[in-house]
């Protein structure tokens, strides 16, 4: 399908980055010959730029952040610590199976998918007949060496001075409470959005409300929501 992974031709770029040398990252020789991952599944981005497109799901167990409302603002919603080992083979034909090979289109996601993924991976998900590649990453570490990546979501938890992903990248989310202010991103982005927290399927209209005035305050930024949790879907 000529449609899938081509929505937008400005995104269609190879992106690069260095490795990263912070000391508290792991490195792929930290890694087990197989990748560990959650869950494999088909269904619409919910949020940013790319929000009601169709993709193959990879969601990697295992995060190098532990998100909580006292140092975040919120609690991480997303369960990532049990999962598989699978070689990238198998990864790549169940990704075929979710979508019965309808779909090009695939977003890695965790946990925090830098700590695992590789060209490897994309190379094998190449051969079965992907060939859009997104991430959705923390920011923490680069991208592995040998990636391309076709649209690189970038949503920071710590501190700017912690992120060592090079930019420029597609767009940055930042996911913000009730009096929680609004960023002051050191990485370039095409789009930057605000994304209020939610508690498990919950929206807070306190929250909510607040992200639209910041948005309103700073046009430059735009409002992003978890809309897949009001669709119902994953």
């Amino acid at each position: 399908d000529e449609s899938i992974g081509t929505w937008d031709r400005g995104f269609e770029w190879p992106y690069h980055s260095r490795r990263s040398t912070a000391p508290l990252r792991l490195t792929m020789t930290d890694l087990p010959e197989r990748y560990h991952v959650n869950e494999i599944f088909y269904s619409l981005q919910g949020e940013g730029r790319r929000s009601g497109t169709a993709n193959v799901f990879i969601r990697f167990a295992r995060c190098n952040l532990t998100c909580n409302v006292l140092e975040h603002g919120f609690d991480c919603d997303t369960e990532f610590t049990s999962g598989r080992h699978l070689p990238a083979s198998e990864v790549a034909a169940e990704a075929l199976d979710a979508c019965d090979g309808k779909c090009r289109a695939v977003v890695f996601t965790g946990g925090e998918p830098t700590l695992q993924l590789d060209k490897a991976l994309c190379d094998a998900l190449t051969r079965v007949g992907f060939s859009y590649f997104a991430i959705e990453t923390n920011g923490t570490n680069a991208i592995p060496p040998g990636v391309e990546l076709q649209f690189v979501t970038v949503s920071p938890k710590t501190a700017e001075h912690t992120l060592r992903i090079a930019g420029p990248v597609s767009e940055l989310k930042y996911v913000r409470r009730y009096g929680q202010g609004i960023p002051r991103p050191r990485l370039q982005a095409e789009y930057r959005y605000i994304s209020p927290a939610f508690d498990a399927h919950a929206l807070d209209p306190k929250d909510l409300d607040w992200c639209i005035q910041l948005v309103k305050q700073h046009p430059e930024w735009s409002l992003s929501l978890q809309q897949h949790k009001f669709w119902g879907i994953r």
